[in-house]
């Protein structure tokens, strides 16, 4: 959700029971428009927040000009003072995918893991144990690029894309009709597509290259991961992810006021195939 409209967008995603404490709200109003003046991004977003035990993290988003290029990351754990967090890379991912469980709220906390490895002595192969430590801020990267690549979405037509490539946000869009608000369709993945390469020039030829240049959730799997629900007598459209319980989007019909937070524990629902 867009910083420079926090209280509202709070206000829209409460439905779900996600909310901040009045001392919390009053810090982000102020914080985040510092860290948009000190770090010069064209938009910062409010992502949400990641539950631990000992402390929560507060995530925010910092856009360039270009809202598809590679997103700066922040966290907080007082809402006051942010700290820039590294881009995500392979070896990140597959060093956390063995960390399991809640966070702790400590950026510093180290999680051992023992994995074995295979050593050489003399001609012969010996395996050895190894402990591993994986730092917590590490964790905390991989989590956020997963549910960014996932389930962070954007209604149809919130942004388009130039002929000379770079997307911009759309200043003439007054926000889905009713009809179009219900449709999985109607929403895409705010990320780089992935589906659309691999659509034939016949699935191609009815999409607008300017509007449709994202996958659309309809193609998602597993399919019937996304929730939809209106909500305030048609008034406001609510998505949630079952992939990643926590994840709303909200949309109110026929107005700009859309975007998304994430309230959880940054675990995945793993199960759902075996629950649809």
């Amino acid at each position: 959700m867009d910083a420079e409209s926090l209280l509202l967008s709070l206000e829209l995603a409460s439905g779900s029971g996600q909310g901040l404490s009045p001392d919390r709200r009053a810090s982000l109003l102020t914080s985040l428009l510092l860290v948009k003046r000190d770090y010069r991004y064209d938009r910062v977003l409010f992502w949400g927040r990641i539950l631990g035990l000992v402390a929560d993290y507060y995530i925010a988003q910092g856009l360039s000009e270009d809202q598809l290029a590679p997103r700066k990351t922040l966290y907080s754990l007082n809402c006051m003072e942010w700290s820039l967090l590294p881009p995500a890379t392979e070896e990140m991912m597959a060093q956390t995918s063995v960390v399991k469980g809640r966070f702790m709220g400590d950026p510093s906390h180290e999680y051992e893991h023992t994995e074995l490895q295979k050593i050489k002595e003399g001609g012969k192969v010996f395996e050895e144990e190894v402990v591993v430590q994986i730092k917590e801020e590490t964790r905390l990267v991989s989590i956020i690029d997963q549910i960014d690549k996932a389930v962070a979405i954007i209604p149809r037509g919130a942004l388009f894309k130039t002929p000379f490539g770079p997307v911009h946000v759309n200043r003439t869009f007054e926000g889905l009709s009713l009809s179009e608000a219900k449709k999985l369709s109607s929403y895409f993945h705010f990320r780089e597509p992935i589906q659309l390469k691999n659509k034939t020039l016949l699935e191609k030829a009815d999409l607008d290259p300017s509007l449709d240049f994202m996958d659309s959730l309809e193609h998602d799997i597993p399919k019937g991961s996304w929730s939809i629900q209106m909500e305030r007598g048609n008034a406001l459209v609510v998505l949630r992810s079952l992939l990643w319980p926590g994840l709303t989007f909200f949309h109110a019909p026929r107005t700009k006021n859309c975007g998304y937070i994430y309230v959880g524990t940054g675990e995945k629902n793993i199960d759902l195939p075996f629950m649809l």
